[in-house]
C-alpha cells in the first residue's frame, strides 16, 4: 500500500501563518552561525511571504511579486525601506537587541 505524504512547504506555511511561529523562524535564521550574511535570513522572509501569499504581500507593498521573489531570494539585496515594508504588512518589524557575552573556551 503506498503512503501518502504531504509535501513539507505545506506545512511549514500553515504554521507560519502564525505570528509567533513567524517570529521564532525568523529569529532562528538571523541565529543560524552558518548563516552566510542576510541569505538565510531572506529566504526565511521568503517561505513567511509565500504563506501569506505574495499576490497579496505584492498589493500590499506595492512591489511586483518578480520583484518580491528577486528580493527575497540567496542574492537578493533588499533596500531597508522594501524590507521594512515587507515586515509591516506581515505584522511584524525589525527590533535590536544586545548580543549575548561570549563566553570563553576552558
Amino acid at each position: 500500500m503506498a503512503r501518502r505524504t504531504i509535501p513539507y512547504e505545506d506545512l511549514l506555511y500553515q504554521d507560519l501563518q502564525d505570528p509567533e511561529e513567524a517570529v521564532a523562524y525568523l529569529n532562528a535564521a538571523l541565529d543560524d552561525e552558518y548563516a552566510q550574511g542576510s541569505e538565510v535570513f531572506l529566504l526565511a522572509l521568503r517561505d513567511v511571504a509565500k504563506a501569506h501569499g505574495m499576490k497579496q504581500l505584492a498589493q500590499d507593498t506595492h512591489l511586483s511579486r518578480e520583484s518580491l521573489y528577486r528580493t527575497l531570494s540567496r542574492k537578493g539585496n533588499p533596500r531597508f525601506s522594501t524590507l521594512e515594508a515587507v515586515l509591516k504588512s506581515l505584522g511584524l518589524k525589525l527590533s535590536v537587541t544586545t548580543k549575548p557575552p561570549e563566553t570563553k573556551a576552558a
